[in-house]
């Protein structure tokens, strides 16, 4: 018996917004509705015609709990389509393809919509534990003496909030930022500053070419806010970038000796990304396009103070199953958290006789360094991406990757076409 294929049908992203300093125009589910809703306007097929919707998102907002439920209803799926929400740190928008793709494989779902959203200008502030503890008391407090009792421990110290999303970009257990992995990375492959600036340099061109040419447009929807701004592409973007306005800034995570920069780091931003998933049968039954395959994935675990080593982890038991080679490869897509991260990937699968990874097929058009990292999205962007750009270029094979916060790496085989 031939294996079930599971189709991407088409897909669409909003611009990735680089989040500035205050709360962004738009929530995450207003976002993944934009994107979903004109996904859904081009495709022969009503809301209520799919038979699920998993989403991935990483820190949704205190009234956005299962959030893939919610934006089912708001793009009107209707009540009796079933909706969940994953977290795989980084790699949720994958995740939650992957999770898709399983269902279809194994004849349970026919159609998902599947994806990613993330609003990282909108993660938490938290109270902290001493605050919720006097709170706590304080609750429990009824006279006016064990009121007063309760006011005169009250510190000011307690009011000092926990930043969710610097939480959420370190990692507890070794007690690293993600910033500090990477600079590990930098010092075990002795990778330097000036070969970091010119990958991030390289990506911001890549993606301003990509522009001109309409080749990451086509995959944008453009989406308007409350005050009537229209955003019609990723806004993070420098196409005035150059190594030496890079090497003007100073290390963040170590700032005596280290190289890994703002500039040569993914930004952090706000997006979303949406794909249509199918199996066979609804791709005859409601006369679907198809954009190409998801043909197998691997998930694999590392060190976590190495993270972003991930795709290196991932990509070769990938290959290996799958009986490929690297040459066998069309095209590369390794998430952009880090420059040092992917240029590490590609030396130390080479360093271990995976193969050499050409550059040329790498990231063709950019990557988060210039596009942005919207943790729950990235995962289902880069498949996005990568299936448009092997279909302008009637490619067969990709192979798309991520890196994982505590120390994972996913990888996607994808097909183009109908292959």
């Amino acid at each position: 018996m031939s294996k079930r294929k599971v189709y991407v049908v088409d897909g669409l992203r909003t611009p990735f917004l680089k989040a500035r300093g205050q709360r962004g125009a738009f929530s995450a589910s207003d976002l993944a509705v934009y994107a979903g809703r004109s996904l859904l306007m081009r495709l022969p097929l009503k809301p209520s015609d799919i038979d699920e919707v998993i989403m991935g998102c990483v820190m949704p907002e205190p009234d956005e709990m299962n959030i893939a439920r919610i934006i089912a209803l708001r793009l009107g799926c209707g009540k009796e389509v079933p909706a969940w929400t994953v977290q795989r740190n980084c790699a949720s928008g994958m995740q939650s393809l992957d999770a898709a793709r399983l269902k279809i494989l194994a004849g349970e779902s026919d159609l998902i919509l599947a994806g990613g959203t993330e609003v990282m200008s909108r993660a938490p502030l938290l109270l902290s534990h001493q605050m919720t503890d006097w709170l706590g008391n304080w609750q429990r407090s009824k006279t006016v003496n064990q009121k007063l009792k309760t006011l005169a421990k009250l510190r000011p110290a307690f009011f000092a909030p926990i930043i969710g999303i610097l939480k959420g970009l370190s990692d507890p257990v070794v007690g690293l930022s993600m910033g500090e992995t990477a600079e590990n990375l930098a010092y075990q492959y002795q990778i330097n500053r000036e070969e970091m600036d010119a990958f991030a340099v390289e990506s911001h061109h890549k993606v301003v070419s990509g522009m001109e040419s309409r080749g990451l447009q086509d995959e944008i929807v453009p989406i308007v806010d409350q005050q009537g701004h229209m955003y019609m592409k990723d806004d993070g973007v420098r196409a005035d970038s150059t190594r030496e306005k890079l090497a003007q800034l100073r290390p963040v995570f170590d700032k005596k000796f280290g190289m890994v920069t703002a500039g040569n780091s993914a930004q952090i931003t706000d997006g979303a990304a949406m794909l249509m998933l199918a199996s066979s049968k609804a791709v005859r039954t409601y006369q679907l396009p198809v954009l190409g395959t998801l043909d197998d994935v691997q998930w694999s675990g590392l060190a976590p103070e190495y993270m972003g080593l991930g795709p290196a982890y991932a990509i070769p038991p990938l290959l290996a199953r799958n009986k490929l080679g690297v040459g066998d490869i069309d095209v590369w897509e390794i998430n952009e958290a880090f420059a040092v991260q992917v240029l590490a990937c590609v030396q130390d699968m080479k360093e271990k006789g995976v193969g050499d990874i050409p550059l040329n097929k790498l990231n063709r058009e950019g990557g988060a360094i210039a596009i942005g990292h919207p943790v729950g999205a990235s995962g289902a962007r880069i498949v996005l991406h990568m299936l448009h750009s092997m279909k302008r270029n009637k490619e067969q094979r990709g192979i798309a990757s991520i890196c994982i916060g505590g120390g994972q790496g996913g990888a996607f085989l994808l097909s183009g076409g109908e292959s």
